[in-house]
């Protein structure tokens, strides 16, 4: 397999087939928990896709030179280090957002989808698939986190990106779209309830067009198309 086939394997995997939330389905407790808004969703999504580039990318680089032994013990202190140094620059530049997402910042070190993708990918491999690896993984995860959260402040609130100006300060007073007028809100959908109905929707949509392609892939055999073009003849 060549490079550019391993890219886009790796990739397609990353957004769709291998997807974090919807094949994995880990890290979904900050998944379900924050996501009752878009921006939330976004805030967490960077953080984490983040944390995967930097794990990603340092584990790759130092995996020739760590014992086998002591590689997990390592690989955690890489995520944790690209963890709290995340957490320091969004408490510093993003406090609002900061104090919104709160306690699911430092639990991003307890993913389990970071700590497999440098096991199982970043230790065995270069810097630039694993870099790829990462990108695409996490905004899988990004995707699946906005989306998610979307729907919910559109059925919960009636809008879409409130509170932009925690991320994007004065330039964000002007992206809150009001999706219903005078929507006296729909509260399942913002409680951790509706978390869990939209992301089995989620995951019952992917299945479903994953199905539908499986049916396009399949090839009748030749002797049953003439079995059935000789039945309809007769």
């Amino acid at each position: 397999m060549n490079n550019s086939m391993s890219y886009r394997k790796i990739t397609r995997d990353g957004l769709w087939n291998n997807n974090i939330a919807l094949v994995q389905l880990l890290g979904l407790c900050p998944l379900l928990a924050v996501t009752s808004t878009a921006i939330n969703g976004l805030g967490l999504g960077l953080a984490t896709l983040l944390t995967l580039v930097i794990s990603n990318v340092v584990v790759s680089l130092i995996r020739n030179q760590v014992h086998p032994e002591v590689r997990i013990p390592v690989f955690i202190l890489v995520i944790a280090s690209a963890v709290t140094a995340i957490e320091l620059a969004m408490s510093a530049f993003f406090y609002d957002l900061f104090k919104v997402l709160g306690i699911f910042i430092p639990l991003i070190v307890t993913n389990c989808a970071i700590l497999g993708r440098a096991e199982a990918f970043a230790s065995k491999n270069g810097v630039a698939l694993s870099f790829v690896d990462a990108m695409s993984m996490g905004l899988g995860f990004l995707a699946i986190l906005v989306v998610l959260g979307s729907a919910r402040e559109i059925l919960g609130q009636g809008t879409l990106f409130d509170q932009a100006h925690l991320m994007f300060g004065g330039v964000g007073q002007w992206m809150t779209l009001t999706i219903i007028d005078d929507y006296r809100g729909f509260l399942l959908a913002i409680l951790p309830p509706g978390a869990f109905i939209g992301l089995g929707l989620l995951i019952a949509i992917k299945n479903y067009f994953d199905s539908r392609k499986k049916c396009k892939g399949i090839k009748v055999p030749i002797e049953l198309r003439q079995v059935n073009v000789s039945s309809s003849s007769a």
